[in-house]
């Protein structure tokens, strides 16, 4: 079945036959059936291509095939060099109101119908591009002069409704208007969008996920809901689905600059990403690390020569090594057995985490309030930071508030994957509690 529907697309693209508004109609169901079909097509575009014949009659066909593909650009030169037909009109509208030129293509659907095109096509095309123009009155007298069986038809209802949304009409009327595009037309992409926009904006996340797949299964492909679909994947942290929205955006327009700023994004996200159980084993172990040495019952000695190194922490002792303990003043074997033997006791040792960095402290922990120690010593998890800022931490063995601040802020974006946003965020998370990255 699809191979034959295959080829029927290829020979619609690359024969001499007839090639209208069916045809069209026929390659873009074809391929809304069946995905594998978009490859062949294109495929067939580039044969047509290719060609010497550059008739007008050839022109037009590639043109709107080029339509077809998200090259606005070169469709438009291309159609203006077809016939100057009712179809070459129409698509070059198309193609001008891709651009966001709006005014220029209600121009185009104003000489296509003078030029033969179905009647009620342009004029609802028209109303669209007025809409975006902003002239959202004059889209609106637009449909309100349109009468007959068109006014039951999906495509009047869905310009109608998202004319009357840019309006702020009535919510429900809105709603209303997208539900009977639908049931006229379950498959038109810009009515099943809006009915998915109407549910996003309440909140109803599976309802407007379901329509937004129902819309972008649709060829071409509706940009918006691929878009806000991989929106909604994002934050129901279904990273590869979102990517892949973004993907099949960029399949079919290579130049989206949104698209490829949010599949870049989601990347970056994903690599972010660690599952649960990962998660709530590091949990367990910063929160053991996280301990303050205070809990435990040290000698005077051990204690005083613990305070003086900067070391509030299970995390900080187990981040040295028994040389540094012994280099310092009046720290002998007696104290570093009491330090191993404490360690032990939570399933740490001395130089476990010798390998993470370890910033130098900027203050003097000895002239620090008990209060001021508190503070330092809580957990940068009360931080509540995002799972990017989150990662970072986890990264660089940042286990408190006190370890945070003694890096700097080009320290921090040096982390893999924590940018100006993630550092804006660490910021604001830090100013809540009275402090602020070393050097700033």
């Amino acid at each position: 079945m699809a191979q034959a529907v295959s080829v029927d697309v290829k020979q619609i693209v690359s024969l001499g036959g007839i090639f209208g508004p069916r045809e069209i109609a026929s390659i873009c169901e074809a391929i809304a059936e069946d995905n594998t079909v978009f490859r062949t097509f294109r495929m067939a575009v580039r044969e047509l291509e290719s060609r010497e014949d550059e008739s007008p009659a050839t022109n037009v066909r590639l043109g709107v095939c080029l339509y077809l593909l998200g090259q606005y650009r070169r469709a438009y030169d291309v159609l203006k060099k077809g016939d100057g037909g009712a179809l070459a009109r129409f698509y070059m509208g198309k193609a001008l109101y891709a651009l966001g030129q709006f005014t220029e293509a209600v121009e185009a659907y104003d000489l296509a119908q003078q030029a033969g095109y179905e009647s009620q096509s342009c004029q609802l095309a028209k109303v669209e591009a007025l809409r975006c123009a902003k002239r959202v009155e004059e889209a609106m007298r637009l449909l309100d002069e349109m009468a007959g069986p068109v006014r039951d038809g999906a495509e009047y209802l869905y310009q109608r409704a998202a004319t009357l949304a840019v309006l702020q009409g009535d919510p429900d009327e809105i709603v209303g208007l997208y539900e009977r595009a639908v049931a006229a037309d379950p498959r038109h992409p810009g009515a099943l969008f809006g009915l998915a926009l109407e549910n996003d904006r309440r909140g109803n996340d599976e309802e407007a996920m379901r329509l937004y797949e129902r819309s972008a299964s649709q060829f071409p492909p509706h940009v918006g809901a691929l878009i806000n679909l991989g929106i909604l994947f994002e934050d129901h942290e279904q990273y590869e689905r979102a990517a892949e929205c973004y993907r099949r955006v960029l399949e079919a327009y290579p130049t989206h600059e949104r698209a490829r700023l949010f599949l870049k994004d989601v990347e970056a996200a994903r690599e972010a990403y660690y599952d649960e159980e990962t998660q709530r084993r590091r949990d367990r172990m910063a929160q053991i690390l996280n301990i303050p040495v205070s809990d435990f019952e040290l000698s005077v000695r051990a204690r005083n020569c613990l305070q003086r190194m900067g070391i509030m922490t299970l995390g900080d002792l187990c981040r040295c090594t028994e040389q540094e303990l012994l280099a310092s003043k009046n720290f002998g074997e007696t104290s570093l057995a009491e330090i191993k033997e404490m360690l032990a006791s939570k399933g740490l040792r001395l130089g476990q985490l010798v390998g993470e960095r370890r910033p130098p402290s900027w203050y003097e922990s000895e002239s620090l309030t008990p209060a001021e120690q508190a503070l330092l010593s809580r957990p940068v998890s009360d931080l509540n930071l995002s799972v990017r800022a989150r990662k970072c931490m986890a990264r660089l063995g940042i286990n408190t508030l006190g370890e945070l601040i003694r890096y700097s802020a080009d320290e921090l974006l040096e982390c893999k994957n924590f940018g100006v946003t993630s550092l804006k965020e660490v910021r604001d998370k830090l100013a809540a509690f009275g402090l602020k990255l070393r050097g700033e």
